[in-house]
């Protein structure tokens, strides 16, 4: 299982889980579908929930996820695509409620930043983002408070609390290059909210300005959108990057919209893998985190629960190794 960093935090994992072709691959034969998320996080440290991108998700998934899990595993959330590719952040106050209503909270301390993803022809307005930013909870009363403005669509399908002392993060993906403004990374940092550093083989905009105690990283593939691996030269780049990042500073080459020097400080990195169409995405991430000297769920086999079928998983390891 992978450990934590020395000097921060690192999170190394895939976005989603599950993907027919990873099946007999990544997932070993004889694994039945229900045990993959049960399997998956325990190779890996953390995975990004893409489901909830696309509808309302239920509080009983969301506690079946936590319960699936490790202890400490962590999971980002995908906001809604309802509140950044229909409504593009406008009058969302209902839906963000209904978002936090839908049993996001039910992660309790599993859950980790949650990702707002924006669509390519949003372009950037500073009214409209500062008012969608000034909206987004922080922590476990103010999300609880938010969720109570839930419309009657959540009615019998909510869920109100959440424990305290929970944390919640923002991050934010952007796909046109009008957000190359330092006035938008100024923004970012009087919310605390990440910026995403995305890797989408030159289609959209790569910014790595430092805008919050945390690097959100998303590697959608290296030369071909969603479909291409990352040779040693690339992941090598990266794990050096993450490495920068985690002891707080920035590195030299980086691709900046503000001029403006990033507050200085340990940061915790998460980083997520999303070119799954080829299957590269969980081997990606197992090699990454190894260079940056993680455990993976390589090891013993005894660190699987009773109750998962682990048929074939000797000889998945050794392709996992391999590839």
């Amino acid at each position: 299982m992978a450990s934590r960093a020395p000097h921060a935090d690192i999170r190394i994992g895939i976005s989603g889980w599950r993907y027919a072709p990873w099946r007999k691959r990544f997932y070993p034969p004889g694994l039945v579908q229900r045990n993959e998320l049960a399997f998956a996080s325990r190779m890996l440290s953390t995975i990004e929930i893409n489901g909830s991108f696309y509808s309302l998700q239920r509080p009983e998934s969301y506690r079946a996820w936590h319960d699936e899990t490790p202890d400490d595993f962590v999971f980002a959330v995908k906001g809604p695509r309802y509140i950044t590719h229909m409504l593009q952040l406008n009058d969302v106050r209902t839906p963000l409620a209904n978002f936090f209503a839908s049993g996001v909270l039910a992660l309790e301390k599993k859950l980790g930043p949650v990702l707002w993803q924006l669509p390519p022809r949003m372009r950037y307005d500073a009214e409209r983002l500062e008012r969608f930013l000034s909206l987004l909870p922080h922590d476990a009363k103010s999300a609880v408070a938010l969720a109570r403005e839930h419309d009657d669509r959540m009615t019998g399908r909510s869920l109100l609390k959440a424990p305290r002392g929970l944390r919640i993060r923002h991050a934010v993906e952007v796909r046109n290059r009008s957000f190359i403004d330092p006035a938008f990374i100024a923004t970012l940092r009087q919310h605390g909210v990440a910026l995403v550093v995305a890797d989408t083989a030159g289609r959209w905009p790569l910014l790595e300005d430092l805008t919050a105690d945390f690097v959100y990283l998303r590697l959608h593939g290296d030369e071909e959108l969603y479909a291409s691996g990352y040779g040693d030269a690339a992941l090598d780049r990266w794990a050096a990057r993450i490495d920068a990042w985690r002891r707080g500073r920035q590195v030299p080459d980086a691709k900046l919209a503000s001029t403006t020097a990033a507050r200085r400080g340990k940061r915790d990195v998460f980083c997520y893998f999303d070119n799954d169409v080829k299957v590269h995405a969980p081997y990606d991430a197992a090699h990454l985190a190894m260079r940056l000297g993680l455990a993976t769920g390589l090891g013993a086999d005894d660190q699987f629960a009773p109750e998962i079928d682990t048929t074939g998983i000797a000889s998945a390891k050794a392709f996992w190794t391999s590839a």
